[in-house]
C-alpha cells in the first residue's frame, strides 16, 4: 500500500510502498478515503526533520540529556548505534483521516465492515491506504458528512477541547489568536455556542475568512490590536482568549493577557511559547489553561491503545466523544468545512503536498486534503529481490537470485535463512547486526505497522517485506524464525513456527502463563526445529569466566544478584498483565537463567516479597526480593529494585563458593577473589551482555542442523516456570515449589 513517510535524519518526505496492516486485537481496519494534513503540526515535523543534528539537539534538549545518560551507562559505541538507529527510522505522518471499515480484531464488536468512520491518532490515522486504528479512536460518521469533511474530525476535536476548557457562556466576548485551520474551526465552534467572536492573525485574508465563517470582527495583529479588541468588547476586555497560533514566541501569551478582562480565562491550544508575564496575569487574576489535544483519554494507553473507555456518566467528553460531537455540528451545518479546503492531492502526489506546506512553492494554503483510490488492490508483500530453488523444510541447501552478484553469493551460501517477526529497538540494536555478522541471509520480515519492516528490509536486504507473521512462517525459504514482538504473542508464534518445522528464536519471555508454555514445549518436543530463547547473559565473557572459576567445585554456590532496574510507568505495555506480563516475567527471567548457567542446576523453590511503596505510578513488584533454591542445593537472591539512582550501574552479580568469590560489575568488569587476595581482574572496553556470542551459537546450531540447542529445553521451561511461581509467591506470601519439565 502507499503511505507517506519521513526520514527523521534527513527530513525527506516520500510516498513509499509499505505492507498493509492486519487485523489486531482491539483494532479496526479502515480503508482510507481522505486524510487531512495538519498544516501546523506536520509543518513543524518537516522543518525539524530538515534541521542539522545540532539543530535537532537545540530543539529537543530533553533527548540530548537522555543520550548523555545512556552513554554513561552503556558506553559510547552502544549509544551511538542506538542513536543512529533512531535517526534513520522512517516516521509515519498524519493523524486525522476518514474511510470505511474493512475488518476488525475478534474482540471488536462496535464496528462492522462497511461502516463509515473518522479516525484519530498519531501512528494510527496516518496518511496511508489502509489503517489499523484502536477502536476508541474511531467514530461513525453521520449520513450528512462526507469523507473529506470527516477527515477534519481530529483537528475539530482539538478545537472543541480548547473551547470546552474556556467554558464560554452565551453572549460572552471571546478572542481567537491565530486563524489557521485550528483557529477557523474554533471561531465556528464558539459561534455555535452563542458567543461573540473576534479573530486576530498576521494574515489579512485569514481574518476575512473568519468573518465569512461567522466571526463578528477581527484585525491583523499589530500595534492597534489591543485598542481594536477593547473597542469591540465595549471597553471591558475579552471574557476568554483562545490561542490557536503555532509559534515559539511568547507574544501570543502576552497579548492574551493584555486583552483579557479582570478574572478572564486564557486557553493555550496551539504550540506557543509559555513564558507567562506574571504582572499582567497577577493583576487581572487570569486563569491560564493548556489544552491537552483531543480531550480526556489523550496519552492514556489504557484508553487509546487498549480500548478501555471512560464511564460516560463520569467523563462525558472523551477524545472519541469530542470527535463525535464535532461531526454532529458539521452534519447540522453549524461548522462549515468546504471553505477551509484550499488544496487537494492524491496520496501518490503526497510529496508535492508537503513541499507546499513547507513553503517551497511559495503558495498560500489552509486545508490540504489527500484523496485515495479505495478500489485499488493492495498488495500484501513487497518482493525486494526474487528467490528460486529455496530449500524445503528438510534443510537442503538454498539458491537465491539477488539484485547484485555479491548478494546472490551471500544468500546462496548462507545456511541460516532468517524470517523476522517484529523488529523493535532491541532487535535492531543487537539481533539483526549480529545475524548479519554471522553471514545469515535475510528472507522475510513482518512488523505490526509495516513501516519498520520496510526500512529494515532495505537496510538488511530482506528478500520479502510481508504483512503478517503467517507470511513469514509459511515462507519455505526460511529455516530460522526470529520472534521479537510484544510479549503476548511470543508463545503462539513460537508454537506455530515450530509446528511448521522451523528453528525458532524467541526474545524473552517464552510465555506469559503455564498454559502457553505447555503448548510451546509440546510443539518443541515433537518438531523438527529447535527452540532458543534470548537469555544472552549466560553467553557473556564474564559469565563464562565465572562458570569456569567454579567448574571444579564440590559444594553448592550462593549467588547475590542486584539489579538497579529503574522505573517503568504503570501505563507502559510491559506492565499490562495481558500484553507484557509484568517485569518479573519479562526481565527477571534473565537473571534466573544466568543462575541456572552458573550452578548447572534449575530452580526448585522460590520465595518473593515486594516492597510496598506509596508511589501509585510504580507497581509494587517492580521492587522485589526473590530467594531461589536450586536442584544442586545452591541458593540465590535477586534484589530487583526500581527506586535507585540511574547513575548506579544496573547489574552486580556476586558468586560465593569453595573459598572463592567472583564479582561481575554490569558486564563491564569482573574480579575473581581467592586465597585472601584479588586473583584475577577482567575489564572490557565496552559492556558485553553476550548478545553477539548468543547469536553466534544460534547460527552454529541452525547451520549444522544440530539436535542440541544452546540452552536445553527443560532449562528454558524451568526459567519460565520460576517467574510464574515468583508471581504466585508474591500473591500468597508463601514459598512455592517449581515443578520440573525434565
Amino acid at each position: 500500500m502507499k503511505q507517506i513517510l519521513q526520514n527523521y535524519k534527513t527530513g525527506e518526505v516520500s510516498v513509499a510502498d509499505v505492507p498493509p496492516p492486519i487485523a489486531q486485537r482491539g483494532r479496526v481496519l479502515v480503508r482510507t478515503a481522505a486524510s487531512l494534513i495538519s498544516a501546523g503540526t506536520e509543518r513543524m515535523a518537516v522543518e525539524l526533520g530538515r534541521k542539522s543534528l545540532i539543530g535537532k539537539a537545540r530543539e529537543r534538549p530533553d533527548l540530548v540529556k537522555q543520550v548523555i545518560q545512556k552513554a554513561q551507562r552503556e558506553g559510547l559505541m552502544n549509544t551511538f548505534t542506538a542513536v543512529q538507529s533512531k535517526l534513520n527510522a522512517q516516521n509515519a505522518l498524519g493523524y486525522s483521516a476518514a474511510g470505511f471499515v474493512v475488518g476488525a480484531g475478534d474482540d471488536v464488536t462496535e464496528f462492522h465492515a462497511g461502516d463509515r468512520v473518522a479516525c484519530a491518532g498519531a501512528g494510527f490515522a496516518s496518511h496511508a491506504e489502509l489503517l489499523s486504528v484502536p477502536k476508541n479512536l474511531c467514530v461513525r460518521l453521520p449520513d450528512a458528512v462526507d469523507f473529506e469533511a470527516a477527515s477534519f474530525g481530529t483537528l475539530g476535536a482539538i478545537a472543541l477541547q480548547g473551547v470546552r476548557l474556556a467554558e464560554p457562556t452565551l453572549g460572552e466576548a471571546v478572542v481567537v489568536i491565530g486563524l489557521g485551520l485550528l483557529g477557523q474551526l474554533t471561531v465556528q465552534l464558539l459561534k455555535a455556542n452563542g458567543c461573540r467572536v473576534f479573530g486576530v492573525d498576521l494574515d489579512a485574508s485569514k481574518v476575512e475568512l473568519a468573518r465569512t465563517l461567522g466571526a463578528d470582527d477581527g484585525c491583523v495583529s499589530g500595534g492597534d490590536t489591543l485598542q481594536s479588541v477593547m473597542e469591540w468588547s465595549r471597553g471591558r476586555g475579552a471574557d476568554a482568549v483562545l490561542i490557536t497560533a503555532a509559534t515559539s514566541s511568547d507574544q501570543p501569551v502576552e497579548l492574551a493577557g493584555e486583552m483579557s478582562r479582570l478574572k478572564g480565562r486564557v486557553v493555550a491550544v496551539g504550540l506557543v511559547g509559555m513564558n507567562v508575564p506574571r504582572k499582567i496575569y497577577y493583576e487581572r487574576e487570569l486563569t491560564l489553561k493548556v489544552s491537552m489535544s483531543y480531550g480526556p483519554g489523550r496519552y492514556d494507553p489504557e484508553y487509546e491503545e487498549r480500548g478501555h473507555d471512560y464511564p460516560f456518566a463520569y467523563v462525558r467528553w472523551t477524545e472519541g466523544r469530542n470527535i463525535e460531537a464535532f461531526l454532529d455540528l458539521v452534519a447540522a451545518g453549524a461548522v462549515r468545512i468546504a471553505p477551509l479546503i484550499t488544496h487537494r492531492f492524491s496520496i501518490e502526489d503526497g510529496e508535492r503536498a508537503y513541499n507546499l506546506i513547507a513553503g517551497e512553492t511559495k503558495e498560500p494554503y489552509l486545508g490540504v486534503v489527500l484523496g485515495y483510490d479505495t478500489e485499488r488492490e493492495l498488495v500484501r508483500s513487497i518482493e525486494r529481490r526474487p528467490t528460486r530453488g529455496i530449500a524445503s523444510d528438510d534443510g537442503a541447501q538454498s539458491h537465491a537470485t539477488a539484485t547484485s552478484a555479491s548478494a546472490t553469493m551471500a544468500t546462496a551460501a548462507a545456511a541460516v535463512r532468517v524470517g523476522m517477526i517484529g523488529a523493535g529497538s532491541y532487535a535492531q540494536k543487537f539481533l539483526l547486526p549480529n545475524f548479519k555478522a554471522n553471514g545469515a541471509a535475510f528472507h522475510a520480515i513482518a512488523t505490526a505497522s509495516g513501516i519498520s519492516a520496510r526500512g529494515i528490509g532495505e537496510k538488511y536486504d530482506f528478500a520479502r517485506v510481508v504483512a503478517s507473521a503467517d507470511d513469514v512462517i509459511a515462507d519455505a525459504s526460511v529455516n530460522l524464525v526470529v520472534i521479537a514482538t510484544r510479549h503476548d504473542s511470543h508463545a503462539e508464534l513460537a508454537r506455530r513456527a515450530l509446528e511448521a518445522g522451523r528453528h525458532v528464536f524467541v526474545e524473552k519471555p517464552l510465555a506469559l502463563n503455564d498454559e502457553e508454555l505447555d503448548g510451546v514445549l509440546e510443539a518443541a518436543r515433537v518438531a523438527g526445529g529447535r527452540l532458543m530463547v534470548g537469555y544472552n547473559r549466560r553467553f557473556s565473557p564474564h559469565a563464562r569466566a565465572c562458570a569456569e572459576a567454579f567448574a571444579a567445585r564440590r559444594e553448592p554456590l550462593s549467588i547475590l544478584y542486584r539489579v538497579n532496574a529503574g522505573r517503568i510507568p504503570r501505563t507502559h505495555w510491559i506492565q499490562d498483565a495481558r500484553e507484557g506480563g509484568g517485569r518479573i516475567v519479562g526481565e527477571v527471567c534473565h537473571f534466573i537463567d544466568l543462575m541456572h548457567f552458573l550452578t548447572g542446576a534449575t530452580t526448585t523453590r522460590v520465595y518473593a516479597e515486594s516492597i510496598a511503596g506509596r508511589n501509585a505510578e510504580t507497581p509494587d513488584e517492580d521492587s522485589v526480593f526473590i530467594t531461589l533454591r536450586f536442584s544442586d542445593g545452591s541458593n540465590g537472591q535477586i534484589a530487583y529494585l526500581a527506586e535507585g539512582d540511574r547513575a548506579l550501574p544496573k547489574e552486580r552479580v556476586e558468586v560465593f563458593g569453595g573459598g572463592r568469590t567472583f564479582l561481575i560489575e554490569d558486564f563491564r568488569s569482573a574480579t575473581l577473589y581467592e586465597g585472601g587476595r584479588e586473583r584475577r581482574r577482567m575489564k572490557l572496553r565496552a559492556q558485553d551482555k553476550g548478545q553477539a556470542a548468543e547469536v553466534r551459537a544460534l547460527c552454529a546450531m541452525v547451520g549444522a542442523n544440530d539436535d542440541a540447542a544452546p540452552i536445553a529445553l527443560h532449562d528454558l521451561a524451568a526459567t519460565t516456570r520460576a517467574t510464574f511461581r515468583i508471581r504466585d509467591s508474591l500473591r500468597t506470601g508463601q514459598a512455592v515449589e517449581v515443578t520440573s519439565d525434565e
